[in-house]
């Protein structure tokens, strides 16, 4: 006998600024986010984690979202 999980599937992405010059620029990166939520459509926002790593051009942030489709019980 197979069981249907109540809970929502969670989906997410991860993305950052180009590896180089402007790598640690927080305010494009927020904008990069937002423009890939839009892109999502209708979405539920489960979480946000930031993250740095520094590298031979200094400060390299990112952004991981986790999310459920609102079709799949994110309301």
């Amino acid at each position: 006998m197979s069981e249907v999980s109540q809970f929502p599937t969670v989906r997410y992405f991860a993305t950052a600024n180009p590896v180089g010059p402007g790598q640690d620029d927080v305010p494009a990166l927020l904008r990069r986010v937002a423009d890939t939520i839009e892109e999502l459509g209708p979405v539920w926002i489960q979480d946000v984690t930031f993250e740095n790593e520094i590298n031979e051009h200094g400060d390299w942030y990112s952004l991981t979202v986790y999310f459920h489709e609102e079709s799949n019980g994110g309301e």
